[in-house]
């Protein structure tokens, strides 16, 4: 809070507010796998007025510049925070990224596409096993339930092929032909 304000206790008041509104960010991150506290590190950035140093971010956070720089990586790679560039700055500076829409899709494709793809080898794993397992048992009971079982996981694996599609409509931005940005 700059020094020269005169309404200390408005001013005192709206850091109050903004800070509770970086806590339902951080909270509602963890639904993206981030932490809270890496979420709190967005939130900062995201009402910074100015690119941050790891520095400042650890004044604002009092954590240490080791969490900074780890949280900082982490949502360079989520493409939430850039590189920023002040002249005459030699440290390196970092900003949110403040399209929230830009953030959710990159994001979302990145969390989800992982998952994704993992769950569809995984249910093509087990239904190559089940298929060998039914070619050697003479167990009627066993291939009835081998083929349920095999029902089910195709089942499954149509919805992951069809969640890839809808993860890349989200991707490339169609998305918003469907759901305008407000």
């Amino acid at each position: 809070m700059p020094e020269q304000h005169k309404d200390t206790t408005n001013w005192n008041k709206h850091e109050e507010t903004i800070e509770k509104f970086i806590q339902v960010i951080a909270k509602n991150m963890n639904l993206y796998g981030i932490t809270p506290s890496i979420g709190r590190l967005y939130g900062v950035l995201y009402f910074s007025d100015e690119p941050m140093t790891l520095d400042d971010m650890r004044d604002a956070l009092f954590m240490s510049k080791t969490s900074m720089s780890t949280g900082v990586r982490t949502l360079a790679d989520m493409k939430m925070v850039e590189s920023a560039y002040r002249k005459g700055v030699r440290k390196d500076l970092y900003q949110s990224e403040e399209d929230w829409y830009k953030s959710f899709t990159s994001l979302f494709g990145i969390k989800w596409k992982q998952q994704t793809e993992t769950n569809i080898e995984e249910a093509e794993e087990t239904m190559e096993k089940l298929e060998a397992l039914y070619k050697v048992t003479e167990d009627e009971a066993l291939k009835e339930r081998i083929q349920q079982d095999l029902d089910k996981l195709n089942y499954a694996k149509n919805y992951y092929e069809w969640l890839m599609s809808f993860i890349k409509v989200v991707e490339s931005g169609e998305i918003f032909k469907y759901l305008p940005r407000k």
